[in-house]
């Protein structure tokens, strides 16, 4: 049994965990969840139960990625909180253990959706379940930074002038034709960020519904994944970012629900979306939601990108890779419309 390209001494880390984790007992064996994580991610099955082992990739890493210790310190520090999460067992920094940095937390059972539309769940009870991810958001944005140790866990202020650079250096970096619709917004963003202070808020990230776990016969969250990106900043965005949904195209290789008639569907309209987030957070409707969307966008431009050159290096691990490369014009153009419609 191999944990990704290196032999693992399975009795060695039967013992290193049974030192560490309470009631972990062995013997151990190890299957790798599918999907594409940046951080690979296994199932471990032991005499004791099951648990989660999450890894940094091998190979040499660059500064800062891959920080699975960062991944574990948020889990540890929501562990109390009203935010769902895996429990963190434990952290191990030592390289000689597996070959690299990894950390265990609960195996935590339930259902993934893969597809906003919902396919698998009573058209009646779906609205119930946004609901329930909206109220998973706004609890981790209501979350207290300073009082559950997070305070220092990303730069205060500027939150989006800094992601408007980071996503524009990461689509220079594997640009390939030039796209008017990138330029565009490479000039706008900059230009038409939010001015007004915000408390700093735990930001996911990542905050799709295929990173979520539902309860097997109900509607509840169970535990919210995959926190690589997880950093402080404009809240407003893990909400744009999960609307995007409503937006991208149905038949593409990133599902979304553009084309379905939500009605149908019984899922809630976007506004009814923004207005029920605004409502358990007890905030002011937001005025230049079309910001929002647009930088979204932008960001999963920039990512597709990102994708389509790893591809066409012969380096991509996503089966749909060219596909998804292939929406970087597609999803600027969305995003320079919603500039234009506001114009």
């Amino acid at each position: 049994m191999t944990i990704e390209s290196h032999q693992v001494d399975f009795d060695r880390l039967t013992g290193y965990l049974e030192e560490r984790i309470p009631g972990f007992q062995g013997p151990v064996t190890a299957e790798k969840f599918a999907g594409g994580q940046s951080n690979p991610t296994f199932l471990l099955r032991a005499q004791s139960g099951s648990y989660v082992l999450r890894r940094q990739p091998p190979g040499e890493l660059l500064k800062s990625a891959h920080a699975v210790d960062r991944e574990f310190r948020v889990l540890t520090a929501l562990a109390n909180t009203d935010v769902p999460v895996a429990r963190a067992y434990h952290l191990c920094e030592e390289r000689d253990v597996i070959g690299t940095m990894f950390y265990v937390m609960s195996y935590e059972q339930g259902r993934i959706f893969w597809n906003p539309a919902l396919p698998e769940i009573h058209r009646e009870q779906r609205t119930a379940f946004y609901d329930a991810i909206l109220g998973t958001m706004a609890a981790l944005h209501e979350v207290d930074v300073g009082k559950v140790g997070l305070a220092d866990y990303g730069r205060a202020g500027n939150y989006f002038q800094r992601q408007i650079s980071l996503w524009t250096k990461q689509y220079r970096a594997a640009e390939t034709e030039r796209l008017e619709a990138m330029e565009a917004l490479i000039e706008w963003l900059p230009a038409n960020c939010p001015t007004e202070e915000i408390r700093p808020a735990l930001v996911h990230g990542d905050f799709r519904i295929d990173n979520l776990i539902f309860d097997q016969h109900t509607c509840r969250v169970r535990a919210l994944l995959d926190w690589e990106l997880s950093t402080l900043g404009d809240p407003l965005a893990d909400l744009a970012y999960f609307c995007m949904c409503l937006r991208l195209p149905s038949d593409g290789p990133i599902t979304g629900l553009h084309g379905k008639i939500r009605s149908d569907l019984g899922v809630p309209e976007e506004e009814a979306l923004v207005a029920r987030y605004c409502e358990l957070r007890g905030i002011p409707a937001i005025s230049n939601w079309h910001f929002y969307l647009a930088m979204s966008f932008f960001r999963l431009a920039a990512i597709a990108q990102g994708v389509k050159m790893r591809a066409l290096n012969g380096n991509a691990s996503h089966a749909r890779a060219l596909e998804v490369g292939a929406m970087t014009g597609r999803l600027a153009e969305m995003a320079a419309c919603l500039i234009e419609q506001e114009a």
